[in-house]
């Protein structure tokens, strides 16, 4: 029997009616009625949110607030990342982990400290946030207060133009720096604006009360820089800037230094540090930081040296036939105008001289271990 929702049974973000409206084309994701398109198709809506700005639905994805005094030790014992030096209104990317250093979710987490309460924002992903909530309840509620928010609404607003576009509504957006926030007020609504986004772009989200959302993203999209991104090209703009999709790029079973993100653990948490360890999987996860327990697979970069699409779960051969990897995600690049995918491979085969074979429908396409990001990140960082 078919586990698949209905789309009686699919939930509705407060956008639902306005994408309708503008000929969304609608798509079950994470549970919700998403748009994957508009009028104008994923090409275009992709170079638009290079070139100018682009305005997404992201209200399928979870929000949650810690609240107390030890709301900031009680998330760093969940995570590999400084939360207790974390600044006032700065934010960060972090990885919820198991007890084998597996991740259960990426997410970002931002310092409010609300009149010195102890104030964590969190953004999690949308599939997996009931799942987070309960993980997070059963670790450390008794240590803070947890309030889901999961009916408020998320934007994006994306793009080299979208300050110029989200200055007119909100005055001083223009003043943030890349991960980095603040509180809003539009219309007598309380927004919290960060200057972050997935797409490479420099650009902004928007937390607010889901019955402001239409309003709001009405005024955006009256802004002559500013159209509809559906999740099509939301997914494009996030593979060219080598940012992983959980579920597909990253899972439970993988651990940061696979999924090479150990940028994101600061040193604070790593051996040596002040505060090392003190989280899930710590063991395996500083273990394979050390090298003493060297990640057997690693995520690469790969573009094919042929005009084929390589799409996920394509095994990935070396020279002697032998399987050494699997694609994550893979598509033809809209910027690059050339096939890019990311994928799993064997620890020896990661260099960046390697080349590999996809077998696409019996066919070996040759592919070229390549540097992250395929398209240059624009974050504004000063």
């Amino acid at each position: 029997m078919s586990t698949a929702l209905s789309n009686s049974q699919l939930r509705q973000t407060p956008l639902h009616a306005l994408h309708l409206a503008l000929d969304a084309r609608m798509v079950p994701f994470a549970g919700y009625s998403m748009p994957v398109q508009y009028r104008d198709g994923l090409l275009a809506e992709h170079h638009h949110c290079r070139t100018a700005a682009g305005l997404f639905d992201v209200s399928h994805m979870g929000q949650l607030r810690l609240i107390g005094p030890q709301a900031a030790a009680a998330l760093e014992s969940l995570i590999p990342m400084d939360v207790i030096g974390l600044g006032v209104n700065k934010q960060r990317y972090g990885l919820l982990l198991n007890d084998e250093g597996g991740i259960i979710d990426d997410l970002m987490f931002v310092n409010r400290n609300v009149q010195n309460s102890g104030d964590l924002f969190l953004i999690v992903n949308g599939a997996t946030k009931h799942g987070d909530l309960a993980h997070i309840r059963a670790r450390i509620g008794e240590l803070c207060t947890i309030e889901p928010e999961f009916d408020r609404a998320l934007l994006a607003l994306q793009g080299p133009k979208a300050v110029t576009a989200l200055s007119r509504l909100l005055p001083g957006v223009q003043k943030l720096t890349f991960m980095t926030g603040m509180p809003a007020h539009w219309q007598g609504a309380d927004l919290y604006v960060t200057r972050s986004g997935y797409t490479g772009e420099d650009g902004f989200e928007i937390s607010l009360p889901d019955h402001a959302a239409e309003a709001f993203a009405q005024a955006l999209l009256a802004q002559p820089e500013v159209k509809p991104i559906g999740l099509g090209a939301r997914n494009s703009l996030r593979l060219e800037a080598g940012l992983c999709l959980y579920g597909n790029d990253i899972d439970a079973s993988t651990t940061p230094v696979e999924a090479r993100l150990e940028w994101a653990i600061q040193k604070v948490r790593r051996t040596g540090g002040a505060r090392a360890a003190g989280f899930p999987g710590a063991d395996q996860v500083l273990a394979q930081l050390g090298g003493a327990l060297p990640a057997k697979r690693l995520r690469v970069g790969l573009v094919a040296l042929e005009r084929v699409p390589v799409r996920e779960h394509v095994q990935l051969l070396d020279d002697a036939g032998q399987t050494v990897g699997e694609v994550t995600s893979g598509l033809l690049s809209p910027t690059a105008d050339k096939p890019i995918a990311l994928a799993y491979v064997r620890a020896p085969h990661a260099g960046s001289v390697a080349r590999l074979k996809a077998m696409v429908r019996g066919k070996a396409v040759p592919m070229q271990v390549s540097p992250l990001p395929f398209v240059p990140h624009r974050y504004h960082k000063a």
